[in-house]
């Protein structure tokens, strides 16, 4: 090993004597500005929880002035689970709302599951042409009961954010709740993902609520009955993933008035501003990003006050990846998404006319989100590679591990600790136990595999290749399954 590398050892010394303290205050700042968010989340649930006995959820539950909301869901080959998702979102605790399926050109059975479950059938109803769309659609079916408020489209395949289009068009009420068909929603969560436009709904335009990995939880009727811990390791680590980046994150974010991402698989808009922005657009894979910085761009451009709002308290349950193949797939196709669109929208880099979003978020997401994945694994290959040759002593490499792996899982750990004592939501021990676990766990080689693989989506869209989705495989809701793995 020293004969293969030992020619290296100049280039790695001159390497490290330019990069070492660069690294070091590089992973400092990077964990630094989580805990920043983490303790930013902390105060706005102390914030909000204070305030919820006044929400006022029980008189917008009963008030005649509740905006109505059009739960909008693409489907495509989702027959596992598409029955129990449908009864899930049509069972909302809501005094007003739709929910509209659009049928992406699907080829298993999934439609014919919506018919036999709601005796639909096919009415003459045509498309309103609000926001374009590539695939306008072939059928429309409602519940032959007549007071079941599902709608069913059935259009030819084009691609997720066309049937989210499609969607749109289709949606008769002023907010509009894009939902993914593989998830399950808690039964108050349209309520306290509405309430800061029921608060404000002339400037608030969007929000998000917290997004939460369902695989290992009791599923029946539609709701998760009981909140466990998957026995798969891949989703397990995914769990604390989510919680750190998705719900803690954003809460951060959303308190520091700088919000520039709210997950596509729950989030809420006024419908007028997504015609007036044109919709999704079709041709991006990091579609709901580019939605909410199109939306950011178009308010500040038109010199209107505006809100972009996330909420902690509703939460969607969805299947995270359980396999290494699909899991690459994944983060393949959203560090691509978070690339291109912030490629497009490079003129609000540090432009002050954006505000905080373009002094404060942008710049974050362009250091500490894109180019994350290629500084660390450079880092650690070059410290690992250093210390085999004897250029890095050993003083500083138990210095780089602990600044760049020690801080990033107490950070984890802290935000674990603020999430558990605001919500509370595993109440076996053991569970909280195993998700420790994960967070130790996940610095060992999944940080890095990841890290590949957003690489790899980078490159892919630096060499022109084509965009790949890739298939998630689902199980299913079953409301007479056990616990699944």
């Amino acid at each position: 090993m020293d004969d293969v590398l030992e020619p290296a050892t100049p280039v790695v010394e001159t390497l490290f004597e330019v990069i070492a303290l660069p690294v070091l205050i590089y992973f400092l700042l990077i964990n630094t500005s989580y805990l920043v968010l983490v303790v930013a989340a902390a105060l706005e649930f102390r914030r909000s929880s204070r305030a919820l006995p006044f929400a006022g959820r029980e008189e917008l539950l009963g008030s005649g002035l509740t905006p109505g909301v059009s739960v909008v869901t693409p489907m495509y080959n989702e027959e596992a689970g598409i029955k129990v998702a449908a009864q899930s979102m049509l069972a909302l605790h809501y005094p007003r709302h739709e929910v509209v399926i659009v049928d992406d050109g699907s080829t298993d059975g999934g439609f014919e599951v919506l018919r036999a479950a709601f005796d639909l059938v096919e009415v003459p109803r045509r498309m309103p042409t609000d926001v374009a769309v590539r695939e306008a659609a072939t059928s429309v079916h409602v519940p032959r009961d007549g007071r079941t408020r599902l709608t069913v489209v059935r259009k030819a395949n084009s691609g997720r954010s066309d049937s989210l289009n499609v969607g749109v068009n289709f949606a008769t009420h002023d907010l509009v709740l894009f939902v993914d068909s593989d998830s399950v929603l808690d039964p108050g969560a349209l309520l306290s993902v509405v309430r800061p436009f029921a608060e404000d709904p002339v400037r608030t335009v969007a929000g998000g609520g917290v997004i939460r990995a369902v695989n290992g939880c009791r599923v029946r009727g539609g709701r998760v009955t009981e909140v466990r811990m998957s026995r798969n390791w891949l989703a397990r680590i995914q769990v604390v993933e989510y919680l750190r980046a998705f719900h803690l994150g954003r809460s951060g974010w959303s308190r520091l008035k700088s919000l520039i991402l709210i997950s596509g698989a729950f989030g809420v808009f006024r419908r007028d501003v997504l015609v007036e922005v044109g919709g999704l657009d079709p041709a991006s894979i990091g579609e709901d990003f580019e939605l909410v910085m199109r939306i950011h761009r178009y308010m500040r451009t038109k010199g209107r006050d505006y809100r972009v709002q996330f909420v902690s308290e509703p939460i969607c349950w969805t299947e995270v990846p359980e396999t290494t193949a699909v899991l690459r797939k994944q983060r393949r196709r959203w560090h691509r998404g978070l690339w291109e669109t912030l490629w497009a929208y490079r003129s609000m880099l540090f432009n002050p006319r954006y505000g905080r979003v373009g002094l404060i978020a942008v710049p974050y997401y362009w250091l500490f989100e894109l180019f994350a994945p290629a500084l660390e694994l450079f880092g650690l290959l070059l410290v690992v590679v250093g210390a085999l040759l004897g250029v890095v002593d050993i003083g500083y490499f138990l210095l780089f591990m602990a600044v760049a792996y020690g801080y990033a899982m107490l950070v984890t750990l802290a935000a674990m600790t603020v999430e558990e004592m605001s919500f509370h939501k595993y109440p076996r021990w053991r569970d909280l136990v195993v998700t420790v676990a994960a967070a130790v766990v996940e610095n060992i080689g999944y940080r890095q595999a990841t890290a590949v693989w957003r690489i790899e989506g980078w490159v892919q869209s630096l060499t022109g290749r084509k965009q790949e989705w890739g298939a998630m495989t689902r199980t299913g809701f079953d409301p007479a399954d056990e616990p699944r793995a």
